[in-house]
């Protein structure tokens, strides 16, 4: 199994990352679309950063090491 590195998160993104309980942010992990696989997929390697209010979270898929994108919504 690879060693993953640490998230790279920008201070306002990790401050809201960790607003959100753990349960909660480990499916938000695990529930990435992939384009290439045309599955859901867990994203891998990816850093956070807040876009237009939302957390935008950016790495690779896990099964076929593509770019993945995952949006959590600001409230």
């Amino acid at each position: 199994m690879p060693i993953e590195s640490l998230p790279t998160f920008t201070n306002p993104a990790r401050q809201r990352w960790e607003t959100i309980p753990a349960d909660i942010r480990q499916r938000l992990l695990s529930n990435v679309w992939c384009s290439q696989c045309r599955h859901e997929t867990t994203i891998t390697n990816f850093s956070g950063a807040i876009k237009g209010g939302d957390l935008l979270l950016v790495g690779k898929c896990a099964e076929c090491r593509s770019d993945v994108a995952r949006v959590i919504e600001g409230s």
